[in-house]
């Protein structure tokens, strides 16, 4: 239950730091003071700091495709994979409380939580897909036997920057369901309608990087 708390406490941490940018100061809000370079490095700057806070208790996965990914590479037993996402879940859910409360009387012109959203089906679901795999790819990697693990959490959240940099006018990028379920269910509507979306690639993607990663691994199992 301690790591199962450690996933709730950093996947609450990502949704309120990551889409309260997006919320107070993305391109769009009349205080706008990040852009999309400033909301990219707001999700990434909330992994490092969470990968460094609860690395140690859970591995900080904080994200169900990443979970995925360690499933499929028996890094984690299934119980295990399963209750980290559910807690990860209601973690996003906790995150996404927080902003709607602090942001429901802010004037944000575009969104209270952060909810990703598309306008062409095809073209989101395929950068969901290859932006999740991209992402995964890496967290794989260097947290992998005989990586340099030591920078591990700056690479992931680096990596987590780039993606949302290019990720961002697409979809507002999730490549992590539990963070677009908590936004999705206080924003409703369209979110809401669109949010299988935001489940189902980032769990294909996770799928793809995991069987991409054990074919050019050079690790003995």
């Amino acid at each position: 239950m301690k790591r199962c708390f450690a996933e709730f406490i950093g996947t609450m941490v990502l949704v309120l730091m990551g889409c309260g940018a997006a919320v107070f100061a993305g391109a769009h809000q009349p205080f706008a003071a990040a852009g999309t370079l400033g909301v990219a490095f707001a999700f990434g700057l909330a992994v490092v700091a969470m990968v460094y806070a609860i690395g140690k208790v859970s591995g900080c996965h904080i994200n169900p495709a990443i979970t995925m990914s360690m499933l499929l590479s028996k890094k984690i037993s299934g119980r295990d994979a399963g209750m980290y996402m559910i807690f990860q879940v209601l973690g996003a859910i906790a995150g996404s409380a927080l902003l709607w409360v602090l942001a429901k009387d802010s004037g944000s012109t575009t969104t209270l939580t952060g909810a990703n959203g598309y306008a062409h089906l095809g073209q989101a679901f395929v950068a969901e897909t290859v932006f999740t795999f991209i992402f995964v790819f890496v967290v794989l990697g260097v947290t992998s036997k005989g990586a340099n693990n030591q920078f591990a959490g700056l690479a992931i959240g680096l990596a987590l920057v780039l993606v949302h940099i290019v990720c961002i006018p697409i979809t507002g990028t999730s490549v992590n369901p539990a963070r677009s379920i908590g936004p999705a269910l206080f924003e409703g509507g369209v979110a809401l309608q669109q949010l299988w979306l935001f489940i189902v690639a980032p769990m294909i993607g996770a799928v793809i990087a995991a069987v991409a990663w054990k074919a050019v691994d050079t690790a003995k199992e």
